[in-house]
């Protein structure tokens, strides 16, 4: 196949209509795409979260990213029912793909996703998967998964397509509609019918790759190289901690190269760069490659929290703290800014840590659900309202509410004799703090 881009031309609308599609996994990926495409189709959302759904169908949306009245007006039917899926042109599967305990790929959601598609598939519909997998994985489990459980031969009784999700969660303005799509396919016609699906419902380009395999490696190589370059920035502030100097005031002056790339330090957790790379390190190994490079980059990653957390430690230490009075305030644990989801954050990791070292410790996070972190966390969290002044202050995640605030505001967190407020992600340079607070970063 030759790989290509096609223009915006799209189905009719009285077309559209006729075609059914089924979307499988309503989380940060799936829910977006079964609005985007209820706008010209008729769709059927499917969760195995029975409670999910009931909450859709009240139009309520746990990942926050869709609104209500988006939901109201999507007509979407919402169903735990997988035999709705008999009734489906096109079935998109949008299932978590996450890792092990050893770093691994996990597919089970993924296969129990295509073994329900499968069991209730009918005759000439379309499967296109979105999950991010290893090179392979599609065409390697996923329809022999297909073909088991329908007793239906791929490329003659139904066929299947991989178009890679680029979802970014808390992202207004990079959405489904807006971000070019990859579609791949298991044949040229497939492939040309799937493209023009896509392109009927996103007014962003549509890329034709080579094959499935190509797109599953396309996807994986977006976050992976988003990993590595964090993980440089992350290797400089090592440096820069024990050279002496601040990591920002360095990339500020590196930034003045017309052809310096704009990464900084952070932490790296949630379910996309802090997994895909292990995705493509599996692969390699499968087929005799070891890959230092992307391993070390995930081990440099991956040690950030403890980083964090034994620079606060010498900090305690320097400032001579009195451990049975100190107190301190951490200001978010989501695994990324504005977004809910708290699943492999670094920033509870750190906090985690603190907590198992005695310390007493105060969280304030306006995007977290409260209940959610006591009853699947055992963590309580503060409202802002009642944080008290702490000795030590810990900006780990940068939510708009914390971009927004003043000088006066900041210091109101902190004691007012002397305190420490590490302001990880920098977002605070600009401000004129008291003499009184020492402020560091990264």
């Amino acid at each position: 196949m030759k790989a290509e881009r096609i223009g915006n031309n799209r189905i009719e609308k009285g077309e559209g209509k006729a075609q059914t599609i089924g979307v499988v996994g309503l989380g940060y990926v799936g829910l977006p795409v079964a609005i985007g495409f209820s706008k010209q189709y008729k769709v059927i959302g499917f969760d195995v979260d029975k409670q999910k759904i009931d909450l859709l169908k009240k139009h309520n949306d746990i990942t926050r990213e869709i609104s209500k009245e988006e939901l109201a007006a999507s007509d979407i039917y919402f169903t735990s029912d997988q035999t709705d899926l008999s009734l489906c042109d096109y079935i998109i599967v949008a299932v978590p793909t996450p890792i092990n305990e050893h770093n691994e790929p996990d597919l089970r959601y993924l296969i129990a996703a295509s073994e329900t598609v499968g069991r209730n598939l009918a005759g000439g519909a379309t499967i296109v998967y979105e999950s991010t997998v290893y090179p392979g994985a599609t065409e390697e489990i996923c329809i022999p998964v297909l073909e088991k459980t329908s007793g239906l031969k791929s490329g003659k009784d139904f066929f299947v397509a991989y178009s890679p999700e680029r979802i970014n969660p808390g992202d207004r303005q990079h959405t489904f509609q807006q971000i070019e799509k990859i579609v791949a396919a298991q044949n040229e016609a497939v492939l040309e019918k799937v493209a023009a699906l896509y392109q009927s419902v996103i007014e962003a380009p549509i890329y034709k790759a080579e094959s499935i395999k190509v797109g599953e490696t396309a996807k994986v190589l977006e976050n992976t190289q988003r990993d590595i370059n964090i993980a440089l920035m992350n290797e400089l502030a090592m440096i820069c901690e024990r050279v002496g100097i601040d990591t920002f005031d360095v990339l500020e002056a590196a930034g003045t190269k017309w052809n310096f790339l704009p990464f900084t330090p952070g932490l790296v957790g949630g379910h996309c760069i802090g997994v895909d790379p292990y995705y493509l390190i599996h692969k390699a190994k499968v087929v005799g490659y070891t890959p230092v490079f992307l391993e070390a980059a995930r081990k440099i990653n991956d040690s950030m929290a403890g980083f964090v957390h034994r620079t606060v430690l010498d900090d305690i230490i320097r400032f001579k703290y009195d451990l049975e009075k100190l107190t301190i305030t951490v200001m978010g644990i989501t695994f990324k800014e504005n977004v809910p989801d708290t699943r492999n954050s670094k920033a509870l990791e750190i906090v985690q840590m603190l907590l198992d070292d005695g310390l007493s410790v105060n969280i304030y996070d306006p995007v977290a659900n409260p209940e959610e972190v006591e009853n699947e966390l055992g963590i309580s969290l503060t409202e802002r309202k009642n944080l008290q002044p702490a000795d030590i202050l810990l900006v780990l995640v940068p939510h708009q509410e914390f971009l927004t605030m003043t000088a006066k505001e900041i210091s109101g967190f902190v004691k007012k004799d002397r305190a420490l407020v590490f302001d990880l992600k920098n977002i605070w340079r600009n401000h004129q703090l008291p003499s009184f607070i020492n402020r560091k970063t990264l």
